[in-house]
C-alpha cells in the first residue's frame, strides 16, 4: 500500500514534464497559464473583490487530469 500526496505532486509538474522529455516551450506555455491568476467569488449579494490564486494548480482546471497523469507517469518510472 502506498500514499501519494497529490497536492505535492502538482507542485512538481514542471519537473515531471522535463523528466518525460516535454519541450521547454510547451512547459513554459502550460506554467504561464497558472502564473498571476486572479479569481472572483460570486455570492447571492454580488461578486466579491478579486484575489490572486497562490496555489500552483487550480482546482477544477481543465488541464488538471492531464497534468496528474504526467506526474503519475514520471513517478512510476
Amino acid at each position: 500500500m502506498a500514499f501519494v500526496d497529490l497536492e505535492k505532486a502538482f507542485d512538481r509538474v514542471s519537473r515531471a514534464m522535463r523528466k518525460l522529455g516535454v519541450e521547454e516551450w510547451l512547459l513554459t506555455a502550460v506554467m504561464s497559464m497558472y502564473t498571476g491568476t486572479k479569481t472572483v467569488v460570486g455570492t447571492a449579494y454580488g461578486n466579491r473583490n478579486n484575489f490572486e490564486v497562490l496555489v500552483s494548480m487550480h482546482q477544477g482546471s481543465g488541464l488538471s487530469p492531464l497534468l496528474l497523469v504526467i506526474v503519475m507517469e514520471a513517478l512510476s518510472r
